[in-house]
């Protein structure tokens, strides 16, 4: 099953038979402090900044979230869709948990859009999934339910299964949903990186849709976050993921390396190609601090 992203020039496929598609998650103020001052100033060059130093190295499509106190969000959703747009030409996912500041982002991303997200709560249902119908978009959807995040693989399973069922009423193809297993910190629970791993598995198997998930979650409150990172990563693309909103600057080399030994690169090409551009990035980046 394939899930197509475009903007205007490009287009992004994700499937289990393609290469892993990075979503570039640093056009988020959350955690992201100068981004957010940025943001409140209306300094849209830090947003290009930012922008095109993802897709260098290496993302296919951009994460965008707003959220920041004190901003119009609604309003400021476009003006950084247009910045972002007048520096790369990525497909683009609009982030937000409204439907207001969705419809925004929507309204101005071109060619066919990510939403993140949806969950399985009546309420997110009932207002999000409207909007990426009309707008023909694809959607992340979270393994939420009224009761919150289950705790078992059946669980999420279930959350899966009840949004995807419900998107298919609305005709919301298959195809055009992403399912976010989602991981909760294993600092605190030992077990929570596996019960994303089995979801993961039982998801593929049942609906046989394609998977995102979100790999900074797992290492919350540990030590060398970055190591845990890249292995979680590893194991969730065996498992069967297909994407990640993720860094393509930390975690790019990881999943190059891990679709070449996935069998997912002729020749290495891919790889080798990756590399060389990143080392000359390196070398660029480092003159520049100097």
């Amino acid at each position: 099953m394939h899930t197509i992203l475009k903007s205007n020039t490009k287009e992004v496929i994700i499937g289990a038979d393609k290469p892993f598609v990075i979503i570039g998650e640093k056009l988020n103020p959350t955690g992201l402090k100068k981004l957010g001052q940025a943001l409140v100033d209306q300094n849209f060059d830090y947003v290009k900044q930012l922008a095109k130093r993802q897709v260098d190295w290496g993302a296919d499509a951009l994460d965008v979230n707003v959220g920041h106190p004190g901003i119009d969000e609604v309003a400021m959703m476009p003006k950084v869709v247009e910045a972002v747009l007048s520096v790369v030409d990525v497909p683009l996912c609009i982030d937000s948990g409204d439907p207001k500041i969705l419809e925004a982002g929507l309204r101005c991303a071109p060619g066919k859009p990510l939403v993140n997200s949806v969950n399985g709560e009546e309420k997110q249902l009932a207002a999000v999934l409207p909007i990426v119908k009309e707008r023909g978009a694809a959607v992340i959807a979270l393994t939420i339910g009224e009761e919150g995040i289950p705790e078992t693989a059946e669980g999420r399973l279930a959350a899966a299964g009840k949004i995807i069922e419900r998107a298919a009423k609305m005709g919301i193809p298959a195809e055009d949903i992403i399912v976010d297993p989602l991981v909760m910190t294993v600092g605190h629970n030992s077990n929570a990186a596996t019960v994303t791993l089995k979801a993961i598995e039982l998801i593929k198997k049942e609906y046989g849709v394609n998977i995102s998930v979100g790999a900074s979650n797992v290492s919350f409150g540990l030590p060398d976050r970055p190591s845990v990172n890249m292995a979680f990563l590893a194991l969730v693309m065996q498992a069967g993921a297909t994407c990640s909103i993720t860094d393509p600057i930390k975690l790019g080399s990881t999943i190059r390396a891990a679709d070449l030994l996935l069998g997912k690169d002729n020749n290495s090409m891919r790889y080798l190609k990756y590399f060389r551009a990143t080392e000359k990035l390196r070398e660029q980046e480092a003159a520049v601090k100097v």
